[in-house]
């Protein structure tokens, strides 16, 4: 499956607390020529992450543990870094500040990842990688 150059080198901050959807995004954003720049799976290590690492775009699980994701999210766009937002439960889910973040519905494909990160990392608009 070709890559497409708008993510390939990327470095993506990964936020989720199920090992196997761990895994899959992983697996797949490698496949798409981005590099992981870290991984959390509890709110206190995604917060400290989330302030210190460099990483181009994150995904975020809203819901870590029965916690909601949303400090990290602030935290990152605070940053003015893009991020998707990974959920089972759609667009209800979000607060209302972020109701413009690209959503990556659960169960996902590749393509639907690979379009919800280019979705954010072109500012919300509609844009097409390259």
């Amino acid at each position: 499956m070709p890559t497409h150059s708008q993510l390939s080198g990327r470095r993506v901050l990964i936020i989720e607390d199920e090992a196997l959807v761990m895994m899959l995004l992983e697996d797949t954003l490698t496949d798409a020529g981005c590099e992981i720049a870290g991984a959390a799976s509890r709110i206190e290590e995604a917060l400290e992450k989330a302030r210190s690492l460099a990483f181009d775009v994150a995904v975020l699980d809203v819901n870590l543990n029965g916690r909601q994701t949303f400090d990290v999210a602030r935290c990152i766009a605070q940053r003015g870094i893009p991020f998707v937002f990974a959920t089972g439960y759609g667009a209800a889910s979000l607060l209302a500040d972020f109701q413009g973040v690209p959503i990556l519905q659960k169960p996902f494909q590749q393509e639907d990842l690979e379009a919800a990160l280019c979705l954010a990392l072109a500012g919300g608009r509609q844009a097409a990688c390259a």
